[in-house]
């Protein structure tokens, strides 16, 4: 799986992308990560991505030639499943749109700065526009790196138990049931009998009842989304 991630501040996203699973990913040749700086693709002399907004209104917004320049370029290169723009007034990010985007081959990624780009490239080129929630980030970098996060993990063979993506939280609309490991008593507290038992379908039932709890508890909007499916 490959994304393309155009971007005013490549240097940002350069950490989250060459540490731990992601990093893996890629040694392994399961996913690629490729930046893209759009200053390269401006053309004046002070390679200016941004300009005064028309009508007044506060903020700079990103030119539309350097991303045009950039996406036409891959786009000549590659077909993409998806050309997405990171946006506040997006589709939420959540685990049934990872699941589908794990599927695709190649996605582009189009980080927001500023107040935001250009309207006719969101008009033009821009197939799905994703928020990573109800709040405002200084630029779309981080919700760029949580998006190929939390899709690039759900890829065949880049987490090392490849059964463990399917009991994360929000798989089956559930909150993840609490875990432990050793030792079995730490400062007075002790791991619940039934962990320790080897009765693999009682454990089961325990997890299930756990994440049906806690789900109700602190996420009821989930559990009652859980109801209805059910």
């Amino acid at each position: 799986m490959r994304f393309d991630i155009l971007t005013v501040l490549p240097e940002l996203l350069e950490g989250p992308f060459n540490h731990s699973i992601l990093k893996r990913a890629q040694q392994k040749g399961l996913l690629e990560v490729h930046l893209h700086a759009l200053r390269e693709y401006a053309t004046d002399k002070h390679r200016q991505v941004d300009d005064y907004s028309f009508g007044g209104a506060a903020g700079m917004v990103m030119k539309a030639e350097p991303i045009a320049a950039c996406i036409e370029q891959l786009l000549a290169e590659r077909p993409y499943d998806a050309i997405i723009y990171t946006s506040p007034d997006g589709q939420r990010l959540d685990q049934a749109l990872c699941n589908r985007l794990s599927l695709q081959e190649n996605i582009l990624v189009l980080c927001g700065h500023y107040k935001g780009v250009d309207e006719r490239i969101r008009e033009k080129y821009i197939t799905l526009e994703i928020s990573i929630g109800d709040y405002v980030l200084s630029g779309g970098e981080l919700a760029a790196a949580v998006l190929v996060d939390s899709v690039g993990r759900l890829i065949p063979g880049v987490l090392n138990d490849e059964t463990s993506a399917l009991f994360d939280s929000f798989q089956d609309d559930l909150l993840a049931p609490p875990v432990y490991t050793r030792p079995a008593e730490w400062r007075g507290m002790k791991v619940p009998e039934i962990l320790l038992s080897g009765n693999d379908k009682l454990i089961e039932e325990w997890r299930h009842e756990q994440s049906l709890q806690r789900t109700k508890e602190r996420r009821p909007d989930l559990y009652e989304k859980y109801k209805s499916a059910g």
